[in-house]
Formats: structure tokens, sequence, C-alpha cells
């Protein structure tokens, strides 16, 4: 017979207490944003999270985007799974022991896509039901352990999920939002630090420019790829720019990522000095290395 609502609230309310149980052995939880597709974020995630990794953090990744989930392929764990055991669902780790959990390492292959199979009169409200049932479900079965940092990679430019993801989380610490330096871009950020503020009730640790700058790597020269925004006027703090690079694309694409791969490059650097501002700044703790 069909569930009824009480039985379909009384299992709800069991996976948010799994949640909250899960969780309250990670002492710092921050989202990270972008309001707009295409700025980097997710390679931002991968790269800040090994950075704290390097100095001696235990991080993990939760990639909340359910239907474009990339992490895994970009941490070279995309062919691996979820295993399932008597303790809960073990994430996939990765490079410095981060532990990611992503709907990618649900999937049986690399081609295999994330739909909606029902009408698409109906697809708007149950896929969002649907997307985050299993982002709950991740959040209350993954064993986590005992982590310093867990880094939700949010869904981009989508105005209804991450609220809710953030209910879903308790004790967010705040939210990284992460833009390039073009006029279009801080735009829709400006409305996406608006959003979080009022909507998340979350503080905003800081502002990442990716793709600032171009840095010649014969000559070191350093030129600008956009022309300068305006997100200044926001008065968020700027944590740190990140100078493109066309190998991070491909590390990435290797599952090899390239804080690892070039870990004395501008960018690497760069995502190094973050690390140690959101350290400092933040989560009031000394570096451990």
């Amino acid at each position: 017979a069909p569930a009824s609502v009480t039985d379909i609230l009384g299992q709800v309310g069991d996976q948010i207490e799994r949640v909250r149980k899960r969780l309250s052995r990670i002492s710092h939880k921050m989202a990270v944003m972008s309001g707009k597709g295409g700025v980097g974020k997710s390679s931002v995630t991968i790269n800040l999270a090994l950075a704290f990794a390097k100095k001696g953090f235990k991080v993990g990744i939760l990639d909340a985007d359910i239907s474009g989930p990339s992490i895994p392929k970009m941490l070279g764990v995309g062919g691996k799974t979820i295993n399932i055991t008597p303790e809960g669902a073990m994430p996939a780790v990765s490079h410095l022991g981060i532990k990611v959990a992503s709907m990618d390492l649900m999937l049986t292959g690399d081609n295999t896509p994330v739909a909606w199979k029902g009408t698409w009169q109906d697809s708007a409200v149950w896929r969002g039901a649907l997307e985050m049932g299993v982002i709950r479900e991740l959040l209350a079965d993954v064993v986590w352990g005992d982590l310093d940092l867990l880094l939700i990679d949010m869904p981009p430019a989508s105005s209804d999920k991450p609220p809710v993801i953030a209910n879903l989380i308790p004790d967010m610490d705040g939210a990284i939002m992460v833009t390039i330096p073009t006029e279009v871009s801080q735009y829709i950020v400006r409305k996406s630090l608006t959003f979080a503020i009022r909507e998340l009730k979350i503080p905003i640790v800081g502002l990442i420019e990716n793709m600032k700058s171009f840095i010649c790597p014969e000559c070191g020269h350093k030129s600008d790829l956009f022309s300068e925004g305006s997100i200044k006027e926001m008065g968020i703090p700027i944590i740190g720019e990140i100078p493109f690079d066309s190998r991070m694309s491909r590390s990435a694409d290797k599952g090899q990522p390239f804080i690892i791969e070039f870990p004395d490059a501008p960018a690497s650097l760069s995502f190094l000095s973050i690390a140690d501002k959101i350290i400092y700044q933040f989560l009031n703790k000394e570096t451990r290395q």
C-alpha cells in the first residue's frame, strides 16, 4: 500500500536526525556558491579542498549538483562507487585523503544521465523534490567520520535549491562566493550575495575572483583577462584572486588536480594563500603544517 503522509514525514524526520548525527563529527561546513555557471566553481572547490588538506586538515566534499555532478571525475575517483556497509555508505577517497560523496558515484557508468523519467509538466516540482531527497540521503547515510571541514559544491545559477540545501546542513559556517571579473558575472554575484545574506542567513566567508589574470609562463608578465568589475562596491572581502592557467582544465580532465600536479604554479600558491586566510580569519585555527 502507498505510504501515508505520516509515514513519509516520519522517514524524513529520521533522515534529518541521522544528518545531525553524521555532521556532528564535522567541525566546519562551508558552501561554495557562484550564482552563475561557467566561472570555475567546481575547480575552485577541489583545489581549495586540497589546499586545506596540504595544511593537514581532514576535508570532505559534498557534490550537491545532482543533475550535473563533476567533482568525482575531477578528483580522479569517477570510476568508483559508494560502498554500502553496516555503518553506512562509505565515501570515495581521493588525493590527500579527501572524502567525496556525489550522485556521480551512484551511477552505473560515465555516460549514464541523471534524468527525470516523468512527464515534463511534473518535472520541475518532482525533480526538485527528488534532488533534495538524494542530498538528504547523502548527508544522512554517508560515513564522513571526523572531518575538520566539509565543502559543499552548490548547484550553479539556481535560486530554489541553495536555501533547501543550506537548511539541511546544521551549523553552516558560511558561503564562499566564486566569480570571474566581468560585469555580467559580478552582476549575478551581487544578487547571489544579497540572496545568501537575506534568505540563507549565513555569513559570507569571502569572494574568490577566478581567472583574474594571465601570467605568461615564459616571461612572467601579468595581464588582466577581463575588464575590471565593480564587486568591491558590495563591501564583501575578496579573499583571493586565481590567475588563469590553461593546464587547470587539462588536470581536471585527467583527474589529477592542478594543485597536486603543479604545486608551485601561481594559481596553486593562490589557493594555498586563500586557505590560510580562511583558517586564520574564519576558522580561527592555526595552520597545522
